[in-house]
């Protein structure tokens, strides 16, 4: 493997290299997206044991896949793409099992460390810190309220920063749905915290 795609992370190269048979070149590529796409996974799930196994193949499928990969879209956009399609089968699967509550219209899903970002930040006493962890609850809570559809964009675009572009490609729609979807997914999550909390507690600035 070439040191210094490695040491640049050069994302293309690496997977060229990976391509070729270079699993060292792989296996960076996956230390660099595991814990985004197992987030991501997460949110859609609510479950860490099986985030965790759904996170696994979503890289076992593209190390399978990789020769497919023809760079159209960006490594990580195909990345999301597997890992938005293996969560709802998991999400349908455990639907057919009909174990417990779970729903396709109420998979739980958070990260508190991506969701701390979309929070007031600085430092805060016992106090503070009890009242951000339960804020951090409630707009949890609040997101498993929407469609799958609408969690869906709302995090791929608040909390992951993918692009409206990006989030068409890992969706397969186009970028006028994910604006709107986005717009419906705000204005939803709006309603529900509104009924809650003070909607002056979420805003960042």
């Amino acid at each position: 493997m070439s040191e210094g795609a490695a040491r640049a992370g050069d994302v293309p190269a690496l997977v060229e290299l990976a391509k070729q048979g270079d699993d060292e070149a792989f296996g960076i590529l996956v230390d660099e997206y595991k814990g985004k796409i197992y987030n991501y996974v997460s949110r859609m799930l609510h479950d860490p044991t099986e985030a965790e196994d759904v996170a696994q193949e979503v890289f076992i499928r593209a190390y399978e896949n990789l020769m497919g990969f023809r760079g159209a879209a960006s490594f990580q956009t195909w990345l999301y793409r597997i890992a938005s399609n293996l969560a709802i089968d998991a999400a349908r699967a455990r639907n057919r099992r009909d174990v417990g509550a779970f729903s396709l219209d109420r998979p739980v899903a958070t990260d508190d460390g991506q969701l701390e970002r979309e929070l007031p930040t600085g430092e805060r006493g016992p106090d503070g810190q009890v009242e951000s962890t339960e804020l951090q609850e409630i707009v949890a809570e609040a997101l498993t309220e929407l469609s799958p559809k609408l969690r869906m964009v709302i995090s791929l675009f608040d909390i992951e920063g993918l692009s409206y572009r990006e989030i068409a490609d890992v969706l397969g729609c186009p970028v006028g749905t994910v604006k709107s979807r986005l717009f419906n997914a705000r204005n939803q999550l709006r309603q529900i915290l509104a009924s809650r909390i003070d909607i002056e507690d979420l805003r960042t600035e």
